[in-house]
């Protein structure tokens, strides 16, 4: 699970490609704010499945981390 410390509104350089409906991020409560979702993959999604089957694992303290570098080299912004 993504780490935060207190503060809902600490974010400040992390993001997430959510694959799945993962109800655990969202709203539950003040206590618990869950995330906010900022964006979505409106094309190549080929190249989100191509990341989503690296191996990932525990680092840091921290599930579900990728094992291996991940590079986007090239993106494109389209209107």
């Amino acid at each position: 699970m993504p780490r935060r410390i207190c503060d809902p509104n600490s974010a400040t350089s992390e993001f997430y490609t959510n694959v799945a409906d993962n109800l655990f991020l969202d709203y539950a409560s003040p206590a618990a704010p869950g995330y906010a979702v900022f964006g979505k993959v409106i094309s190549d999604l080929a190249v989100v499945d191509a990341i989503a089957t690296k191996p990932t694992g525990v680092a840091g303290g921290m599930p579900d981390v990728p094992l291996v570098d991940v590079s986007i080299v090239i993106a494109a912004q389209t209107r």
